[in-house]
């Protein structure tokens, strides 16, 4: 495999965490700096990680999750869409000014599992996985900071609907993965 295509890999890769640092961008108001770079960090090392363990995992395992592994993130990304979506009707007693742990992990897991795959397909290629692996997480974490950022130009739309924007964006992500 060539550095191009393992580039291209790379940014294929990042899309889905880079629109949901998007939507997270879209929301904070305090603490930006803090979330942004928590956020990339988190979905960059699930970037990285992810490939790492599909490869060693190879095709035994993922003759199961090739299935299913749409239907995860269907539902991780349908869950945290709504709920987003109802968080924007509920009254609020302070602004948001941190990501919880729990967040992350599921952003990252969701955003990470087609890498997962690509671990698996880098196996069978006959590719040393550590150069691409650690090539996903830096570009999975450059595009989150992007992602986060843009979202945050937005910021002069009224909070409400732009956590409505945030789910919507996260429920298309849904649906991608099933489509």
């Amino acid at each position: 495999m060539e550095i191009t295509q393992i580039v291209l890999l790379s940014i294929a890769l990042s899309i889905d965490a880079m629109v949901v640092s998007f939507s997270q961008g879209l929301i904070f108001k305090e603490k930006k700096r803090r979330n942004s770079f928590l956020l990339a960090f988190f979905l960059g090392f699930f970037q990285f990680f992810m490939p790492v363990l599909g490869y060693f995992c190879a095709l035994g395992i993922y003759k199961y999750l090739e299935f299913i592994n749409n239907w995860i993130v269907f539902l991780i990304f349908l869950v945290l869409g709504i709920k987003f979506i109802k968080e924007a009707f509920e009254e609020k007693e302070k602004t948001i000014c941190c990501i919880s742990i729990s967040c992350l992990f599921m952003f990252a897991i969701a955003t990470s599992i087609d890498a997962f795959g690509a671990g698996i397909s880098l196996c069978f290629s006959h590719v040393n996985i550590w150069f691409p692996a650690i090539l996903i997480g830096i570009i999975t974490f450059v595009n989150s900071l992007f992602g986060f950022w843009s979202g945050y130009l937005f910021k002069n739309f009224p909070t409400k609907y732009l956590e409505i924007i945030g789910g919507i964006i996260l429920i298309g992500l849904a649906i991608k993965a099933v489509l």
